[in-house]
This record gives C-alpha cells, structure tokens and sequence, in this order.
C-alpha cells in the first residue's frame, strides 16, 4: 500500500486533521503527566471530535476520524523510526 492509496481513503478536508493529531501527539509525548499509552487514545479521539465537527455526525465521519488517528499516529512513527539513532 502506497502513500497514495492512504490519502485516497481519507476526505481530503481533513488533512489537516491529521497535521493536528501529529502536533497534539508530540505536544502530549513532551508532557510528563500524560502516560505514553495514553496519547494514542487521545489522539484518535481528537481526531474522531474533529472530523465529526467538519464532515457532520454519521458513522462515515468517525471512521475518517479514526483514519486521521491512525494515519498521524503512524508517521510519526515511521519518521521517528527512520531518523531515531538505533542501540
């Protein structure tokens, strides 16, 4: 699955959605109160609020929400794996 294929199955309106999610995740990943595990959840969740709010309460708008989580949640990743000097 290419990088085109992801962007395909999420509503162009929300890619900044995902822009956010990535920035709340490295804001909530610099705060020592917040549990590592925790921010995946928090994550998705603003992503679930937010792509409600633009695309309107359906069942279609989560799932775009959780897509946006997810998608955020793995570039970060990858960068972070990419560039992390391994041990």
């Amino acid at each position: 699955m290419s990088w085109d294929d992801i962007t395909d199955l999420i509503d162009p309106r929300l890619m900044i959605v995902v822009a956010a999610c990535w920035v709340i995740g490295y804001m909530l990943k610099q705060t020592p109160a917040v549990p590592d595990w925790s921010i995946v959840y928090a994550v998705t969740g603003v992503a679930i609020i937010c792509s409600c709010l633009i695309l309107g309460f359906d069942v279609q708008s989560v799932l775009q929400g959780v897509l946006c989580g997810a998608v955020s949640v793995y570039g970060n990743q990858v960068v972070k794996q990419t560039f992390t000097k391994r041990k």
